[in-house]
């Protein structure tokens, strides 16, 4: 059961939503703007909600899994004990690399540049469905993969690198408790993500690659924080920095996709002409994105089950809520929680 709200005033610092906005409104309701397969959607501008739309059945309080949106999660985590690794550059991650597999930095992972072999297609018994399905520790399943190529060389998408990067999380701590804690104290507490809970496998690793659920509107939460460049309520949560390096580009993708498990550009076939060059993206399986847009200080939040074939792309609502948004002149604060006038 959900706790109760922690008060009635406006989000994201309490449950209320802020001020709605009639243009964004009718937006939202346009169902194939939305998709098919809809669940929730959250609009965020100048850190207060200005719409949202939840299909029959869903409801503000409904938690909805992120599936690979929690990779970037996962990222922001690593971000939050990054001086105990000693910085991205760290390598020897494993006890077990004492191959040329040692040479794997932190940063190669983070950025699907690692060289591990891994073969995400979900369509078949592959790698990815043996992990996350069927291994007993889905982390040293993915981390006994050999090279295929070398680590900086080649992108490729891998849910194993991220659950990899879950159990370097953890391996950072002396007491497995307080690793399963430090999501919730560190990170989830401080933005109000009450409803987040991330599943941990039977190795008690945490699921970092696809298991965390959270409400639509703790999803806008996290977004909101990327936004704010890991500042909180004036606490730095993430090092100072680490956002921007997240969404940079990693050296191998050629520029679709961050170096900290965020997307730049939207799969083929999905991506819109007039987007902001800045908007960045989480994306997880059958339909679930984040759009974060620095320039427009907008978080568009879209959950469903929308299966690839359905032929869905975020772009266009995403394009028109940022349209609608463009006239307001409207900033955040320094804390990110209260508007001003340009």
């Amino acid at each position: 059961m959900l706790p109760p709200p922690a008060s009635s005033a406006s989000w994201p610092t309490g449950s209320a939503p802020g001020n709605a906005d009639p243009a964004v409104a009718a937006l939202l309701a346009d169902d194939a703007l939305v998709g098919p397969g809809m669940r929730a959607v959250v609009v965020v501008r100048d850190g207060r909600i200005v719409g949202e739309r939840y299909a029959p059945g869903f409801t503000a309080d409904t938690r909805l899994i992120g599936w690979s949106m929690t990779k970037t999660v996962t990222a922001a985590l690593v971000g939050t004990v990054l001086d105990r690794f000693g910085g991205v550059g760290a390598q020897g991650l494993r006890p077990e690399w004492t191959d040329a597999r040692a040479r794997i930095t932190l940063a190669q992972l983070l950025g699907m540049e690692s060289g591990l072999a891994f073969n995400e297609d979900y369509g078949s018994t592959s790698d990815v469905n043996r992990m996350l399905f069927t291994a007993p520790d889905p982390a040293g399943y993915a981390a006994a993969m050999p090279l295929a190529v070398t680590p900086g060389t080649v992108f490729d998408y891998s849910s194993g690198s991220s659950v990899i990067l879950a159990r370097l999380f953890q391996d950072r701590f002396a007491r497995p408790a307080d690793a399963l804690r430090w999501p919730y104290d560190r990170l989830f507490g401080p933005v109000g993500m009450r409803s987040a809970v991330l599943e941990v496998d039977g190795r008690g690793t945490f699921g970092g690659a696809s298991f965390l659920y959270a409400t639509a509107r703790d999803w806008a939460r996290f977004g909101q924080l990327l936004l704010q460049d890991g500042v909180w309520a004036g606490a730095q949560l993430l090092p100072r920095g680490y956002v921007a390096w997240m969404h940079a580009p990693s050296r191998a993708s050629g520029g679709r996709y961050g170096r900290g498990q965020v997307w730049r550009r939207l799969p083929q076939g999905m991506d819109r002409a007039g987007l902001p060059a800045d908007t960045y993206w989480m994306l997880g399986h059958d339909g679930q994105s984040i759009a974060i847009i620095p320039s427009r200080q907008m978080v568009v939040v879209r959950m469903g089950l929308t299966p690839r074939w359905a032929g869905y792309s975020p772009a266009p609502l995403v394009l028109g809520v940022t349209a609608a948004g463009r006239a307001k002149g409207r900033v955040v604060d320094a804390l990110g929680l209260e508007p001003r006038t340009r």
